[in-house]
């Protein structure tokens, strides 16, 4: 992908980290249950390359706060390090990773990236966000548990993104 469509790639799923978060906040609970800007910032690692992908995942929440308040002032910091975690991770791993079959090497970016996040992340609450009050069991209902619709949700979209993106052209399978 040329890195004009990198930056306009990067731009609209920094747009999707502002915009997802007022539609699934609407939802009862959406936000935990869909975790909203993480879709974007893991598609954009996915699509871009892990430095577009780490911009996706700082910015978002950054952007997403200063325009419509969310995430809290309090959980922005952790959200910037689980998300910018995650951008560079599935786009260091897509690129990385050299499979024959393109699905496998996706589901591998982003189960990679997922899991670097959410180590990072929690690693990050433990260390510096919540130090003393952070244990295992709140690390996997957080991470894994409450979020679970989400997790399956971004398995299931993101490969249909992408492969939707690569039939129509818009990126090219440079992995």
């Amino acid at each position: 992908m040329n890195p004009l469509r990198k930056t306009l790639s990067t731009a609209v799923c920094i747009a999707l980290c502002v915009i997802l978060p007022m539609v699934f906040h609407a939802i009862p609970n959406g936000g935990v249950l869909f975790s909203p800007m993480h879709l974007p910032v893991l598609l954009c690692g996915v699509i871009t390359s892990w430095p577009f992908g780490l911009l996706c995942g700082i910015a978002g929440p950054l952007l997403s706060f200063l325009f419509t308040g969310m995430p809290g002032a309090p959980m922005l910091p952790q959200m910037m390090v689980e998300l910018g975690s995650y951008g560079f991770m599935s786009g260091l791993l897509i690129a990385l990773v050299k499979t024959d079959n393109r699905i496998l090497g996706i589901y591998i970016s982003l189960i990679g990236g997922m899991l670097f996040g959410r180590v990072t992340a929690g690693i990050a609450r433990m260390l510096i966000f919540a130090r003393g009050s952070y244990s295992l069991p709140m690390w996997i209902s957080s991470y894994f548990v409450s979020c679970f619709p989400a997790i399956i949700m971004q398995l299931v979209l993101i490969p249909l993104i992408y492969m939707a993106l690569l039939k129509a052209g818009f990126i090219d399978d440079n992995r």
